[in-house]
C-alpha cells in the first residue's frame, strides 16, 4: 500500500492584472510564498492573506495552498 507524506507547501496568491481588450478575459498575476508550515490551517493561511493584501497595488482573485508530497511504499 502506498503512503503519502507532505513535505512542502505554498500560500499563492492571485491577483487580476488588468483585462484582455482582445478576449474580453481577466489577466491574473500570481505571487507564490514558499516555505510555508505544513501545519498551517486554512485560518492562518487567510489570516497572512488579510494583512499581505492591502500592502498590494491589484485586487485578489483568488488564494491558493500548493502542497506537495511524497508518496512511498509502505
Amino acid at each position: 500500500m502506498a503512503v503519502a507524506q507532505t513535505i512542502d507547501s505554498r500560500l499563492q496568491l492571485v491577483f487580476e492584472n488588468g483585462v484582455d481588450l482582445e478576449s474580453g478575459k481577466v489577466i491574473l498575476k500570481n505571487k507564490t510564498f514558499n516555505n510555508v508550515k505544513v501545519a498551517a490551517t486554512p485560518d492562518q493561511l487567510l489570516a497572512v492573506t488579510t494583512a499581505l493584501v492591502p500592502l498590494q497595488q491589484l485586487t485578489l482573485y483568488s488564494v491558493k495552498r500548493n502542497d506537495t508530497e511524497l508518496i512511498t511504499a509502505e
